[in-house]
């Protein structure tokens, strides 16, 4: 994929919205207090494909279980 698109990311647990601030998009967060655990949800446009996995592996490594991920639309750069 080298087209930017818009993702819609859910994990498990929550994080300061300050981690998002070295991103260079704009992202929304919405956090979900569930029961029994909590979720979090984070919108936002990626570059490309190795932008994606750099996203995950960035999630992945706080040790935050990753729930869903979907491509809500790509646009052409």
């Amino acid at each position: 994929m080298y087209e930017t698109a818009v993702y819609r990311i859910r994990f498990q647990g929550a994080f300061d919205e300050s981690w998002l601030q070295h991103m260079d998009a704009d992202w929304t967060i919405q956090f979900n207090e569930g029961h029994p655990v909590a979720t979090t949800t984070i919108t936002g446009a990626i570059t490309d494909q190795a932008a994606l996995i750099g996203l995950l592996s960035s999630l992945y490594n706080v040790g935050l279980p990753l729930l869903e991920v979907e491509c809500l639309e790509t646009k052409s750069r």
